[in-house]
């Protein structure tokens, strides 16, 4: 009986750069379906979270910045690799390196590992927005500063 073929990790979509932006998730029952991994929706709730992270880092609260200037930052467009499945109690990094930054839009490719072990690879569209109209609105200046330091 021949012994079952060794898996092939797959080789990174993307190196990450040095100053990626990341975060550690620890997968819980919640973020499971039936089969006992990671449902695939959920990765994007990841993704969601080291976005919001990230501007918590440059001095910005989302919900703050509504209530203040006015504005939101929501999602235009996803697109996402799954490359391995993560399960439960898994310790995860996500991470995000900002790929564009232009007056409305942030576009990222992000990522999800297990240790070196590449998961999900993907990249979200960002729209900053005027909260009453939800029409596009320029990042405020001070913001697009900080953003712009922490590519």
């Amino acid at each position: 009986m021949n012994p079952l073929p060794q898996a092939r990790i797959p080789a990174m979509k993307f190196t990450p750069s040095p100053n990626a932006f990341t975060i550690s998730v620890r997968v819980y029952y919640e973020d499971t379906d039936a089969g006992g991994v990671v449902y695939y929706a959920n990765y994007l709730k990841f993704f969601e979270r080291c976005r919001t992270e990230w501007m918590r880092q440059a001095g910005y609260d989302q919900s703050a910045l509504a209530a203040g200037a006015g504005i939101g930052f929501v999602a235009r467009k996803a697109s996402c690799d799954y490359l391995r499945p993560a399960r439960l109690d898994d310790q995860l990094t996500v991470g995000l390196e900002v790929e564009r930054l232009t007056r409305v839009r942030i576009v990222g490719r992000q990522y999800v590992r297990r240790g070196n072990e590449e998961l999900v690879t993907g990249r979200v569209e960002i729209a900053c927005v005027d909260m009453a109209s939800m029409r596009p609105a320029p990042i405020p200046e001070s913001l697009y500063q900080q953003l712009e330091a922490l590519k």
